[in-house]
């Protein structure tokens, strides 16, 4: 016999966000104190989706440098803006600490730290969405080690590190990727493509990459089209 009256069966959970690319969409972290999107190596995100305000944005860098001997590794960031060759067009697309702002002024380096020391972002890339050139498909984030072969030093006494994406007019952190793991199985490396801003239509996607360079930041700018000096 069955109750007329019973109660309706409880809701189902949220179902996993729309997955419209065939690479694997980030998951939510747990805590809801942590709204933010945790990324993988491998993963990829659609950040319009997660926020559709989304016009102005920081890209931060954090990390610390533990166990060292003498001088403290310096950790750089750099941002190549690409087109569908993934090439850049111009030398200013290469944005780094020498080079802090593109043409049109839609990317900005705010400026570099040796250090790594205190809270949040070590470096940040400043980014306006709606004005950066339209010929840009892709940007590629770079974290490397500054004269690392020089200094004989390495991502090995690299901890804590990360990258994020943060609206700047809400100041709410979209998305991060934590890169410890990554450090952890190639110590000695010293410069890796930490991942890319990819645009489609009128999405913005985050692929976390992960990818090490043996060559370093020059070889990486070379393939990039940028002619770097002997």
């Amino acid at each position: 016999m069955t109750d007329d009256h019973a109660p309706p069966p409880a809701p189902a959970e949220d179902p996993a966000p729309d997955q419209t690319k065939d690479t694997p969409f980030a998951r939510p972290a747990k805590d809801p104190d942590d709204p933010s999107y945790h990324l993988k190596r491998g993963e990829q995100v659609n950040l319009t989706k997660l926020d559709p305000t989304l016009k102005l944005i920081t890209v931060g860098v954090g990390w610390d440098v533990i166990g060292f001997e003498n001088e403290a590794p310096d950790l750089d960031s750099s941002v190549f803006l690409l087109d569908k060759t993934d090439k850049t067009a111009a030398d200013t697309d290469f944005i780094f600490y020498n080079n802090l702002k593109n043409e049109d002024e839609s990317v900005r380096h705010e400026g570099d730290s040796r250090t790594g020391a205190g809270e949040g972002d070590d470096e940040s890339v400043y980014m306006d969405l709606m004005q950066l050139p339209f010929e840009v498909s892709r940007v590629a984030y770079v974290v490397s080690i500054y004269e690392a072969a020089l200094r004989n030093q390495s991502f090995r006494n690299v901890r804590n590190c990360y990258l994020r994406v943060v609206n700047n007019e809400t100041k709410t952190e979209i998305m991060r990727f934590d890169l410890d793991q990554e450090f952890a199985e190639n110590p000695d490396s010293t410069a890796l493509i930490v991942g890319f801003l990819v645009r489609e239509g009128p999405n913005w996607y985050f692929e976390a990459t992960g990818k090490f360079e043996p060559g370093g930041l020059s070889k990486i700018a070379t393939d990039y089209g940028i002619i770097v000096a002997r």
